[in-house]
């Protein structure tokens, strides 16, 4: 059970998204209710199905890294070294003070795609004597949280989390749970992802979970909306610093939110698809309002899974009126901010950490936009089209992913 004495804070966050690399300048993007989707640029989409994603178009990694460092990095994993350098910077940590007492839990739901696609047409075409020995390095899913240890020099608890979609809002909960029960004083925890080339679109489509709107890119991602017709893939990494109260308190950090509470459950139902009766999604939000020591009625804000597809929308309606019950349900504010970053898999529960954060310290929360025709079967408060003034003590964030994977973090104000 863990030490629920050891109470953790956020201290640092750092983000690489398609609405930019900057904290400042995303959030400013985000309340504007800007659209970070477009037509693919990464590759030559223009006969697929589907020719749109929410890239990444600001970053350049020699602002991080030297090219050596970068030739031996898929980008998810340049992604996250990223992340973690700014939510450091962010913090004010120096972590060789005591690196055996700083971690990272870093999550992706499927690692160097970009890379096996590349290493696979190199095989097939080229021949085995031509693959890259740096092939399985850069590509194997737990490299963004290495790179991280090696960049920042951490030596305390080192994991990686696949969860799907779910895989970054379980991976800041692990890191929550091993600084709570006394293994780290600090944890670097988050998750990166980037799917966006042709296997990864691809296969994607070839499910139908894709929107086709690819006439209207900025206005392809409508969650909560009667026309949906499927999610946006996105592409980026968030990584927050948690930390030890008392140790941020010692060291005089700015604390931007306490973590209060993580919960996590299994559906049993579907490889695909969530759990129709909603109750097992719900389980995750209700341990975790539980864990957080609150009662429903206090939460002010949930950032939603809301990936835009017509299945997910309806079960999460049903989900978050469950875990909260009818009343407080429909009182509470939703936002699905995958409606401008699209749904950027196993890294989305982490930049949706950081906006729930950004959320409570701004007072603003952001929109769901495109929602302009309301799903009858989707009657709760999603905050459509334009952000909204408001005081947040209490966010929480959920992600739910393939396989049946469920995961929520509740953020508080500090103080």
């Amino acid at each position: 059970m863990s030490n629920t004495s050891r109470r953790v804070v956020v201290t640092g966050m750092g983000l690489v998204s398609p609405l930019g690399c900057d904290i400042d300048r995303f959030w400013s993007r985000l309340i504007a209710g800007q659209s970070g989707v477009d037509l693919i640029r990464n590759f030559d989409a223009s006969s697929l199905p589907v020719r749109i994603a929410a890239e990444v178009r600001e970053f350049d990694p020699l602002e991080y890294m030297d090219r050596r460092s970068q030739r031996r990095m898929d980008p998810f994993a340049q992604y996250a070294v990223a992340a973690a350098i700014m939510a450091k910077d962010h913090s004010g940590l120096d972590v060789s003070k005591e690196p055996e007492r700083v971690g990272a839990v870093v999550a992706t739901g499927v690692g160097g795609l970009g890379t096996f696609e590349d290493q696979l047409r190199t095989l097939w075409v080229k021949g085995n004597d031509r693959m890259s020995p740096l092939f399985i390095p850069m590509m194997i899913p737990n490299m963004a949280a290495a790179q991280i240890s090696i960049a920042l020099g951490t030596k305390g608890p080192l994991s990686t989390v696949c969860t799907a979609c779910a895989a970054s809002t379980n991976g800041i909960g692990d890191a929550f749970e091993i600084i709570a029960r006394g293994d780290a004083e600090v944890m670097f925890a988050g998750g990166s992802e980037a799917p966006i080339c042709n296997v990864g679109v691809n296969s994607f489509a070839a499910m139908r979970a894709l929107s086709t709107r690819n006439d209207e890119p900025e206005k392809a991602s409508r969650p909560f909306d009667r026309t949906r017709d499927g999610f946006v893939m996105g592409e980026g990494a968030g990584i927050v610093v948690l930390e030890e109260r008392g140790h941020a308190e010692k060291r005089g950090a700015t604390i931007h939110a306490e973590l209060v509470g993580y919960g996590m459950s299994s559906d049993a139902f579907h490889l695909t698809l969530p759990d129709e009766t909603g109750q097992s999604q719900a389980r995750a939000m209700r341990m975790a309002i539980d864990r957080a020591g609150i009662d429903p009625s206090e939460v002010d804000y949930i950032n939603a899974h809301g990936t835009s597809t017509p299945p997910g929308d309806i079960a999460e309606t049903r989900v978050i009126k469950i875990a909260l019950g009818e009343e407080n349900a429909r009182k509470v504010a939703i936002s699905s901010t995958k409606s401008m970053i699209g749904h950027c898999l196993g890294g989305s529960g982490a930049l949706e950490a950081i906006i729930s954060v950004l959320t409570i310290e701004r007072g603003v929360i952001p929109p769901t936009i495109n929602l302009t025709t309301p799903d009858p079967e989707c009657d709760l408060d999603f905050v459509p089209l334009v952000a909204r003034p408001a005081t947040v003590n209490v966010a929480a964030s959920n992600s739910f992913g393939f396989g049946g994977h469920n995961a929520t973090l509740v953020f508080r104000r500090y103080g």
